[in-house]
Order: structure tokens, then C-alpha cells, then sequence
């Protein structure tokens, strides 16, 4: 482990040399919208980047997953996945044009996270530039409909149908440089929408009014008590309604995360809330629906797990000073299959999820260079422990 650790700080450097291919890749596949459920046109140029970059296979699984394998030199052992969402939360509609200054790159969607898909498609030419080998296979994997209702279908269906044992694996997210996720929470996204029929409307004084319905259902959730162990909250994400100004609103609906380290909190919290409109629902005599849009059940690995340890040295060794909190990517889904695996920050930014999101590119490569840093430890066996 020391050996390639020494390298790593040489690794940075040397990645700097094929800077243009990896912005290259960056530009060209971020700048083609791909919100979640229609990322076919982003699909198709990423496995053709893939292409053009020297992988030894490229196909796609049952669900339109893309994947990319290098191949190892020991067919014995199980393969190594490095993984990055394809999806973004911004619409086709938004401009997705991306600038490209001398320091930083600039557009739509780029944190979250056409950096990671950007460099997914770079690193076999990566891996060719610093002479590398890995025992394992290396599968490349682009992911869709993973963020908000698509409940990492991609990644779920992609490891279910995947044949035979996987070693471990690395998540990429554009940001930020020093994020280690190795845990998840339970977590269960809710969305509730609540519909006054014009029937029950009333004489116009009387109208019921949506938005207020749903102020209502917000003041009665932010009422509850909540214990410190396990650790329990929810949060209040998105609200939205009525036409405009100078009328009452007869539809609203509330977006809602609830998150604990406990599976048997979230459940016993998403009854509480379901209680709570239920009973605004039989107050007022409106259209009250409680929706569930994702869940993922609480997992992780703990600190002295030895691939955490051996990418906290990674990440050390190249200056990085991990910080750690729970995480809700693709990397839940491997740790819920008991498959050893990380989530990392590739470089800084700004603007997460605004239009004139920003990363920084000097940073990059460091990002890049831990990255491969796990890959080693990983092909080196530290999954492999027991």
C-alpha cells in the first residue's frame, strides 16, 4: 500500500498532461440535458466517449445502463465498479451551454454531475497515461434515472442483474473534493398534494385555500418531537401552488424528506405525518394525497472497515481532509447488497444546483488521482478482508 500511496501526489501531476481530453469529455457530455428519465441522447455520447477512449467492451445492461469494462489481468478476481449518475435535476429547457475560463468551467448541471460522468468517460485514457494495470476488471458504469424519482432505479437494476460477485466500488460526485460518504440513512422522500373541489369550494369567502392547507400540515410536522437516538428529522424541501396573485389557491403540494439512522424511525415518522393528513384531510374535506417518490433503508460501513481506512490515507497522502456524513447515492445500493464501497468529491465548486453552477479545474486532478488511489487499494484486496 505504501508504494502506490507515494504515487499518488505523482499522479496528480501527470494527469494534468491529457487536461484537455478530460474537460473535453466534460463539455461535451454536460452540455446535452439529460433530466432524469430522458437521458437516452446523453447515454449514446457517453458510451461513444467510452469508445473513442479505449475501453476493451462497451455495452449496455437490460435497463439502458452504459457501461464500459477494462479488462484485468486476473479473470479470477471479482470486478471493481466505478460509478457516476448520467441524470441532473435541470430540464431540457434550461440552457446548457458550459464556459471553459482558464481556472474553472461554468453551466448547467456540471456539479451535480456532468464532472463525474466526465471523467468516468476519461479514465481509461487515465489509466493509459500513468501506465496502470489492475488485477480486477474495471466496469465503467453511467447510471440513469438515479436522483429524485428515479430512486437509483439504474443502480438497482444493474446490480441485481449483474452476474457473479463484485469486489467493491467508488461513486463520483462533482462535489466536493474531500467528501467521504461510506453510510446511509434510512430515508423515505414524500410528496404531498392536496386538490379543493370546486364542489366543497363554497361561497367565496368561505374557499378553502390550498397553500394554507399545506401551512397547516408543515406547522403540525415542525410540532413534532423528535428523539436524538436514533437520529431523526425531516425536511422541508419543496412547496409550490395556487394560479396567481388575486386568487385562492386551489391546489398546493409540499416536498418532504424523512431521514434517520434508524429504519423503524422513518417508518414509525412517516405514519405520524400520514396521521397528521389524514386528519387535515377529514378537517377541511379537501383532496389530501400522501405519495412516496423513493426510499432507501439505513447501511453502511463503519471507520475502521478496511477500505475506509485505506481511502482516508489515500486522501491524506494527497493533502485531503476527509469530511464524512451520510450519503443517499448510488452507493447505498451497493452497501444495502453487502458490496464494500465509497462516494467521493472530485473537485470545488460553487452554485450546486443553479444554472451558473462553477468547478474549479486545478483541483480536478487531485480528485482524480484519489479516485484511482481506492481503485489500487481495492484491486489490492482490501475488500477482500473479512
Amino acid at each position: 500500500m505504501d508504494k502506490y500511496l507515494k504515487q499518488l501526489p505523482v499522479f496528480a501531476d501527470r494527469i494534468k498532461a491529457i487536461k484537455e481530453t478530460i474537460i473535453t469529455n466534460v463539455v461535451l457530455i454536460g452540455q446535452i440535458p439529460a433530466p432524469t428519465f430522458r437521458e437516452q441522447i446523453r447515454t449514446g455520447v457517453f458510451m461513444e466517449r467510452l469508445a473513442e477512449n479505449g475501453v476493451d467492451e462497451c455495452t449496455m445492461d437490460g435497463y439502458q445502463n452504459p457501461i464500459g469494462i477494462i479488462r484485468g489481468t486476473n479473470p479470477s478476481k471479482p470486478p471493481v465498479f466505478v460509478v457516476a449518475h448520467l441524470d441532473t435535476f435541470i430540464e431540457k429547457e434550461i440552457e446548457h451551454n458550459f464556459t471553459v475560463h482558464k481556472k474553472t468551467i461554468t453551466g448547467t448541471g456540471i456539479l451535480n454531475n456532468s464532472v463525474g460522468v466526465g471523467v468516468l468517460a476519461s479514465l481509461p485514457e487515465i489509466f493509459r497515461e500513468l501506465g496502470l494495470r489492475f488485477e480486477s476488471n474495471i466496469v465503467l458504469a453511467g447510471v440513469i434515472q438515479s436522483i429524485g424519482r428515479g430512486n437509483l432505479r439504474g443502480i438497482r437494476h444493474l446490480l441485481k442483474t449483474w452476474d457473479g460477485p463484485i469486489r467493491g466500488a467508488v461513486c463520483i460526485e462533482g462535489g466536493e473534493l474531500g467528501r467521504l460518504n461510506y453510510s446511509c440513512d434510512g430515508m423515505k422522500r414524500c410528496e404531498i398534494e392536496c386538490n379543493v373541489p370546486v364542489s366543497a369550494a363554497g361561497e367565496y369567502k368561505f374557499k378553502q385555500n390550498a397553500i394554507l392547507i399545506i401551512h397547516e400540515i408543515i406547522s403540525n410536522i415542525m410540532k413534532m418531537r423528535l428523539p436524538q437516538m436514533p437520529r431523526a428529522r425531516v425536511i422541508i424541501g419543496k412547496i409550490s401552488g395556487g394560479f396567481k396573485h388575486g386568487i385562492i389557491a386551489y391546489d398546493a403540494k409540499l416536498g418532504f424528506e424523512i431521514q434517520s439512522d434508524s429504519d423503524k424511525m422513518v417508518k414509525s415518522m412517516f405514519t405520524d405525518i400520514k396521521d397528521i393528513a389524514d386528519g387535515i384531510n377529514h378537517k377541511y374535506n379537501v383532496d389530501l394525497e400522501l405519495k412516496t417518490i423513493s426510499t432507501i433503508n439505513a447501511s453502511g460501513l463503519k471507520y475502521n472497515n478496511p477500505l475506509v481506512k485505506s481511502t482516508v490515507a489515500v486522501m491524506e497522502t494527497l493533502g485531503l481532509n476527509p469530511v464524512s456524513s451520510p450519503s443517499e447515492s448510488e452507493m447505498a445500493i451497493f452497501l444495502s447488497r453487502n458490496i464494500p464501497a465509497v462516494t467521493l468529491g472530485l473537485t470545488y465548486g460553487k452554485n450546486y444546483h443553479l444554472e451558473d453552477a462553477t468547478i474549479e479545474i486545478d483541483p480536478l486532478f487531485k480528485g482524480i488521482a484519489q479516485v484511482i488511489g481506492v481503485l489500487k487499494a481495492i484491486d489490492n484486496g482490501v475488500c477482500d478482508e473479512k
